[in-house]
């Protein structure tokens, strides 16, 4: 397939500047292209490549200077990428098309239409799934659990019993939903189990990924909100509330009952105590150490958490103090010779 620049900057609703005949033939990121490829620009640090990538052509930004590449401004470099890659290189997956003759179904199974099951799903009884949902192979969905329409669960997925799950949700390989909440009582010496006996809502446009753990909730229920997206390895303890369209990175953790607000940004391996409150638009950054609430709109970092500028201003004294020894031994020992005179 290939495209002049100028369908390309219709196609993407963008500002078209320099040569529109241009011939592209594949997308491809700023460091790897060739001629022929478009690229996009973002990142900031990436600008230097902006004149010296082989691409024949770049998405930029509205603000971004003039390259001396032929270029598209648009408002999100990145989602109008996203659409030139959906043109040249199509996702084509092979998904299940019918129920799998391997498939475990148990008593009043209600499917919708256009559902695939993958080979050695097992679906335990009374489970609800809607219109054009896929499942693959090898995942476990438990008792009275509800999945909603247009869903896609990848392979290896367990759901355990009674989880609410929304329409257009994603869930990749390996995750658990609805695991047993960490709950013991200490009684003389030993643990003993506290039953877990809630469940996990998780709302419409949600995407879950892989070997991600979501605890069910010790009463009522732990909630994912409609738009949050979660990235591979995250852990989200029993009774957490997260909010709508908040972003979850790698490796995080979540106490049980935190609860997180809308837009909410919490960067990787970030670890949050329990029974505290994030508000709105907060930003936890990377491996932020979070041990109370933090207001809305505020930006925290380091172990204990504070206002990302204190902590930055911290961080720097902290790099001075082998300076300030080195200053100290040598104010000790101008003292000690002032004193011997």
């Amino acid at each position: 397939m290939q495209k002049t620049l100028k369908e390309i900057a219709q196609l993407v609703n963008g500002e078209l500047i320099g040569d529109g005949s241009v011939v592209i033939t594949g997308a491809c990121g700023i460091k790897e292209a060739s001629p022929g490829d478009i690229t996009f620009l973002t990142n900031p640090k990436y600008a230097p490549l902006a004149d010296k990538t082989k691409a024949s052509a770049i998405i930029i930004a509205r603000d971004a200077p003039v390259t001396s590449k032929p270029a598209i401004r648009v408002e999100n470099p990145s989602l109008a990428f996203t659409k030139v890659i959906d043109c040249f290189m199509p996702l084509n997956v092979c998904r299940p098309s019918d129920v799998h003759k391997t498939v475990i179904l148990g008593k009043n199974i209600v499917l919708g239409k256009n559902v695939g099951i993958g080979a050695y799903v097992v679906i335990e009884d009374n489970v609800t799934v809607g219109d054009n949902v896929t499942i693959y192979s090898g995942s476990f969905v438990g008792h009275d659990t509800k999945i909603g329409s247009d869903c896609l669960i990848y392979a290896n997925v367990s759901i355990r019993e009674r989880i609410l799950i929304g329409n257009r949700v994603i869930i990749h390989s390996g995750a658990v939903i609805g695991a047993d909440g960490f709950g013991f009582a200490a009684i003389d010496g030993h643990h003993h189990k506290i039953p877990q006996i809630g469940t996990v809502e998780i709302c419409d446009d949600v995407e879950i990924g892989a070997n991600t753990a979501i605890d069910r909730a010790r009463f009522n229920k732990t909630v994912i909100g409609k738009g949050t997206k979660i990235d591979n390895l995250v852990h989200i303890a029993h009774n957490v509330v997260v909010g709508e369209n908040t972003l979850i990175v790698a490796q995080a953790g979540i106490s049980g009952s935190t609860v997180i607000g809308n837009n909410v940004i919490i960067a990787g391996q970030a670890g949050l105590v329990g029974h505290i409150n994030i508000g709105d638009g907060a930003i936890l950054a990377a491996r932020a150490g979070i041990t109370k609430s933090v207001p809305a709109n505020t930006m925290v970092s380091g172990y204990p958490a504070r206002k990302h500028d204190e902590a930055l201003q911290i961080n720097a004294y902290v790099q001075n103090l082998p300076k300030l020894y080195e200053q100290m031994k040598a104010l000790k020992k101008k003292i000690e010779e002032l004193e011997s005179k």
